[in-house]
C-alpha cells in the first residue's frame, strides 16, 4: 500500500510496516517510482539486493530523528552523521526529454542504468535534513493518533489540525469505533 506523507524522507519511514514496505527488490524498485524519485518512464532497472539494507538503515536513522522531533529531545549523534553523509552525496540527474506527444517530462539522465543506489539515498537523505531543518515543516511534523498507527506525516490541512495519517483508514476506525461505543451504550440493559 502506498502512503504519502508530504516528504520522501518520511515516504521511507512509513515502509517499516508492518508488512515490510520493501522486503525485496522489487518493492524498493515500486517505492522508488512511487516516491516519484525515479520518474515513471524509467524504472530502475538495476535494483539490486544489496540496495535493500543502506534503504532500511537510511529508514531507521531518519525514524530516529523524526522521533526526536516529535518528542521534543536532542536527536542521536549517529543517525545525525549518517543521514548528514549520506545527503553529501549527488543526487540522480534529471533531465527533460519530449514524449510521443511532444510535451516535456522528466527521465533520469544516463536512463536508470546509470542511476546508483548512493544517489538515490542522498536524494532521500537530503529531503530528511531540509525537512529536520526548516521550521515550518518542523511544525506540521505529526504522529498519527489512530490505534497502532505508527506514521508520520506534515500536517498540510487547512488549520493544521489533522489528526490521522489517513482519513479512510486510520479516519475511518476511529469513526467506526465510536460509532459501535454509542450504539452500545444506547442498549438497553
Amino acid at each position: 500500500m502506498w502512503f504519502e506523507s508530504g516528504r520522501v524522507c518520511l515516504d521511507l519511514v512509513a515502509t517499516s510496516g508492518p508488512p515490510e514496505g520493501i522486503a525485496d527488490s522489487g518493492g524498493l524498485s515500486l517505492w522508488l517510482t512511487g516516491a516519484g524519485l525515479v520518474p515513471g518512464r524509467t524504472p530502475p532497472a538495476r535494483v539490486q539486493a544489496d540496495w535493500l539494507e543502506p534503504f532500511r538503515a537510511l529508514r531507521a536513522d531518519v525514524a530516529s530523528l523524526v522521533a526526536a522531533e516529535l518528542s521534543h529531545r536532542e536527536p542521536a549523534e549517529e543517525p545525525l552523521a549518517r543521514v548528514n553523509a549520506r545527503a553529501a552525496g549527488p543526487p540522480p540527474a534529471l533531465c527533460a526529454v519530449r514524449d510521443h506527444d511532444g510535451h516535456l517530462v522528466r527521465e533520469l539522465c544516463g536512463g536508470a542504468a546509470a542511476v546508483g543506489c548512493a544517489a538515490l539515498l542522498a536524494a532521500v537523505a537530503r529531503d530528511a535534513v531540509e525537512l529536520l531543518t526548516d521550521p515550518g515543516d518542523r511544525d506540521r511534523l505529526r504522529a498519527c493518533e489512530g490505534e497502532g498507527c505508527t506514521r508520520v506525516y506534515l500536517d498540510t490541512s487547512r488549520g493544521h489540525r489533522r489528526r490521522w495519517c489517513s482519513s479512510e483508514l486510520c479516519g475511518n476506525r476511529e469513526r467506526v469505533a465510536r460509532h459501535r461505543a454509542r450504539v452500545l451504550a444506547a442498549r438497553p440493559a
